[in-house]
């Protein structure tokens, strides 16, 4: 099983990928986690990335596609893989077509996991974080026993940056006119199964594994 998992912040991919992998019994490959095992292991493109990342500047698509061709090749990922983070756009999607091709394979299954923007503002912006331990709270899901405090050292936890209402509504505008174009090329291409990222993770796992065993089986 080859397949994409594409969805905006706080739809829960990351949990998603995770579980996924393991029912399919086939590597996680994220993005995320290739740049950091580039740059800890000191490889040349690690290098590389670490001179952009070091200057604040984003790390080219060059970079990052050699990255994921490296990873692609190695021998876990020969029986199948769950790419999340990449591809982000339609020119990274042909780079992803090419790449398999030359390794002989295709994609079986892109998914998508969708969830209502307000729901994702909903989401995100109710975290609190803990600047002492770290422990993550959210203010309705996962409430600390004392408002504004952690529960495990008592320090009083603050909203990130990066999970305030416009900076979401932000990162929100950039995933939908990246991600738009990206979903309509996969529906094009037959590969496309969308599934509601909503409700107990379990339920959404439910049908991600529906959806993706369902257009596998049309496609063989």
């Amino acid at each position: 099983m080859r397949a994409v998992l594409v969805g905006p912040p706080g739809a829960g991919k990351g949990t998603q990928a995770q579980i996924l992998a393991a029912e399919l019994s086939i590597p996680k490959v994220s993005t995320g986690d290739i740049f950091r095992a580039n740059v800890s292991g000191g490889t040349e493109l690690g290098k590389k990335a670490k001179e952009y990342m070091d200057r604040g500047d984003l790390v080219p698509d060059e970079v990052t596609n050699a990255m994921v061709k490296d990873r692609l090749a190695q021998d876990d990922a020969a029986g199948g893989f769950l790419l999340d983070g990449f591809p982000r756009n339609v020119a990274q999607a042909g780079t992803l077509k090419d790449m398999l091709r030359g390794l002989d394979t295709r994609l079986d299954v892109v998914l998508e996991l969708r969830v209502d923007e307000d729901e994702v503002v909903r989401r995100l912006s109710g975290r609190r974080s803990c600047p002492q331990c770290g422990r993550v709270y959210h203010v309705e899901y996962d409430a600390p026993k004392v408002e504004g405090r952690c529960d495990d050292d008592g320090a009083e936890l603050y909203q990130r940056e990066d999970d305030r209402e416009e900076t979401i509504r932000h990162r929100l505008k950039v995933y939908r006119d990246q991600t738009a174009p990206l979903v309509e090329y996969y529906e094009k291409e037959g590969l496309l199964a969308t599934i509601a990222a909503t409700g107990p993770v379990a339920e959404v796992t439910g049908r991600a594994m529906a959806a993706i065993e369902g257009k596998a089986g049309a496609g063989s």
